[in-house]
C-alpha cells in the first residue's frame, strides 16, 4: 500500500549487521557513561536474537547484570499498560472512547464538560487539559493514589482535547477506571491480562514484587562525578499504571514480539489488532514542527508515534526516575525489529542513544547523527537543579549556593509568619517558629522542611523526592496573609502553590 511504502529498502543482511554491532555499541556506552548496570535485548521476526547484561546490579554488592535482571521501567510502563487496556478493549469490557466517569463516578475535573466527556483515550493521550505532571508533587509529599486522583478536580485545565501535557496521574485515573470495570485492581489486571499470557514471569506492577526479587537492579544517582547507590529507592506504586512496572529485557522482548505481531502470541491472537491500533496511531501532536522542513511528533495511547528519516513508522517510549532508572524501547514494525535498553542510573540519555544508533543501522546501514551528544544535551536540563536560587553541583559532590544579597532586608519577627495556611490542592501548611528559625510542615505524613531566610519575607526550602535534583531550592514567600511555594506554582500550575492563612487578620 502507498502509505506503507518507504523510499529506502532494508536488506536482510543490513539487519544482520546491525544486530552484530549491538554488543560493541553497548560496551562503548557503558565505558563512556560510567552507568553501573545495563541490559539490552533485540527482537527480530518474532524471536529474541540478542539479550545480554552489562555491569552490576548494585555498586555496593557488585552482583552482575544478566538478561533476566529486573529493572524498574518508569514511564515505559505507559506503553505496557496501554496494551493491558487494549486487551480489555478487545474483550469488550471497555472501549478507548468509554467515558471515565461512567466507569468511576468519583472522577472529577475542574470543568463540567471535561469531567463528563473525558474518555480513557483522552487520558492515555495526555489531552484531557490537565497540567503537565500534575499531582507528581503530591506523591513526593506522601499522598496516596486515591487522594491524588481526588485532587485532580482542583487543577486548572487547558482547552479540552486541544492541548498535550504529559500527566502520570491522569493516565492512572483511566487505568484505575478500567480495572474497576474489570472487577479487580490495576496490578492484578495487568498480571492476569498480560504478564501471565505472555510468559512475563519476572514482570510486575507492584513495587513489593520488585523489591523481593533476588536478581534486581537497584537505582543509582550521581554524587559529584561518580555514581552511588540511591539512599532511598523509588516506590512508584501510587502511579503504577504510568510508571510502576518492573521487568527484565527477556520479558520485555516477549512484549515487543507481541506488538510486532499485531497482538499475536505463539501463533494465537492475544488481542485483536484493531484494539491495539488506536494506541499506536497518532492521537495528538506532542511536538509541533519547528519549521516547514521538520517532522511533527505524535502521541498515541501510551506510545510515542513517529516517522523516521527513512519514512517508516517508529514506536518508542522512554522511562526515567531521578532516583535511578533510565529505560527506552524502539520498535520499527515495517522491519519487524525492536530493541529495549534498561539501566539502573538516573537519566543521562544512554538508552535513547543506543536505541537510536541501532535504529539508524537498521534503516540506513550507518549511524547518521552523534546521538550521544544530542541526548546528553537534551538530558542536561533535566538533571539541573531548579529554583531561582538553586545551587551549582561540584565534582566532589558539594554545592556552590548563592548567598543572600548583601542588602537583604531583615525578616519580620518570626512569630508573625507562624500559623496554618491552606489551599484545596495541597491541603494545609503549618509554619512553626521555634529556636529562632521557621519550619514548614505539609502533607498526610506531616513532612518537615527547614526554612532559611533570604531577604525580607522570602525564605528558601529544599523540595522533596523526584520533584527536584540535588541542589534545588524553592522560594517560600509570605505576603498579604498568603504563603507561596515557588516550585509548586510554576507554568500551567500557577495558583496551586498559593496558600491562604486560616487565622483572622490582625486589627
Amino acid at each position: 500500500m502507498p502509505n506503507e511504502f518507504s523510499g529506502i529498502d532494508i536488506p536482510a543482511a543490513q539487519i544482520d549487521a546491525a544486530v552484530a554491532q549491538v554488543d560493541a555499541l553497548a560496551q562503548k556506552l557503558m565505558t563512556t557513561s560510567g552507568v553501573p548496570g545495563m541490559a539490552v535485548a533485540v527482537v527480530r521476526d518474532g524471536k529474541t536474537v540478542f539479550a545480554k547484561g552489562y555491569g552490576v546490579r548494585s555498586l555496593d554488592t557488585g552482583a552482575p547484570v544478566d538478561a533476566d535482571t529486573v529493572f524498574q521501567l518508569a514511564s515505559m510502563s505507559k506503553s505496557i499498560g496501554a496494551t493491558v487496556i487494549a486487551h480489555q478493549v478487545g474483550a469488550g469490557v471497555v472501549g478507548w472512547d468509554t467515558r471515565v466517569q461512567k466507569l468511576m463516578p468519583a472522577f472529577k475535573l475542574s470543568e463540567w464538560y471535561a469531567t463528563n466527556n473525558a474518555t480513557i483515550g483522552d487520558l492515555y493521550a495526555h489531552r484531557s487539559g490537565l497540567p503537565e505532571h500534575i499531582a507528581d508533587f503530591l506523591e513526593d509529599l506522601g499522598f496516596d493514589r486515591a487522594q491524588m486522583l481526588d485532587k485532580l478536580r482542583y487543577a486548572p485545565l487547558a482547552p479540552f482535547r486541544a492541548h498535550y501535557a504529559y500527566t502520570n496521574f491522569g493516565m492512572t485515573a483511566a487505568a484505575v477506571a478500567v480495572a474497576t470495570a474489570s472487577g479487580t485492581d490495576w496490578e492484578t489486571l495487568s498480571q492476569q491480562a498480560l504478564y501471565v499470557p505472555l510468559g512475563m514471569s519476572s514482570t510486575s506492577s507492584r513495587y513489593a514484587d520488585f523489591a523481593a526479587r533476588a536478581n534486581r537492579a537497584v537505582g543509582h544517582v550521581k554524587h559529584g562525578d561518580r555514581f552511588v547507590v540511591t539512599p532511598s529507592q523509588r516506590d512508584p506504586d501510587a502511579q503504577s499504571p504510568a510508571g510502576g512496572v518492573s521487568s527484565s529485557v527477556n520479558d520485555v522482548a516477549r512484549w515487543m514480539n507481541m506488538m510486532l505481531a499485531n497482538g499475536c502470541v505463539n501463533g494465537a491472537q492475544w488481542t485483536p489488532g484493531a484494539a491495539l491500533l488506536p494506541a499506536t496511531s497518532p492521537q495528538i501532536v506532542s511536538a509541533a514542527p519547528s519549521n516547514p522542513r521538520s517532522r511533527a511528533g505524535f502521541y498515541g495511547y501510551g506510545f510515542n508515534v513517529g516517522e523516521s528519516g527513512s519514512g517508516r513508522v517508529v514506536l518508542t517510549h522512554s522511562g526515567a526516575f531521578a532516583l535511578g532508572a533510565a529505560t527506552a524501547y524502539t520498535l520499527i514494525p515495517s522491519a519487524n525489529v525492536g530493541i529495549v535498553t534498561l539501566t539502573n542510573a538516573l537519566p543521562t540519555g544512554l538508552p535513547e542513544t543506543l536505541n537510536a544508533d541501532f535504529a539508524d543501522l537498521i534503516q540506513f546501514g550507518r549511524i547518521t547523527q552523534p546521538w550521544d551528544e544530542l541526548y546528553a544535551g537534551a538530558f542536561k536540563g533535566i538533571l539541573a537543579p531548579t529554583g531561582d536560587h538553586a545551587c551549582t553541583p561540584k565534582a566532589d559532590g558539594t554545592f556552590d549556593c548563592p548567598a543572600p544579597p548583601a542588602d537583604a532586608a531583615p525578616a519580620q519577627p518570626l512569630a508573625r509568619y507562624a500559623g496554618t495556611y491552606a489551599n484545596n490542592f495541597y491541603g494545609p501548611v503549618q509554619i512553626l517558629a521555634a529556636n529562632g528559625a521557621l519550619q514548614l510542615r505539609i502533607g498526610p505524613n506531616d513532612m518537615a522542611f527547614d526554612l532559611t531566610h533570604w531577604s525580607g519575607d522570602v525564605f528558601l526550602m529544599t523540595p522533596p523526592g523526584e520533584s527536584a535534583m540535588p541542589g534545588s531550592r524553592s522560594m517560600v514567600t509570605f505576603a498579604d496573609a498568603t504563603l507561596t511555594i515557588e516550585y509548586m506554582n510554576q507554568d500551567d500550575q500557577k495558583g496551586l502553590g498559593v496558600f491562604r492563612s486560616t487565622r483572622a487578620p490582625r486589627p
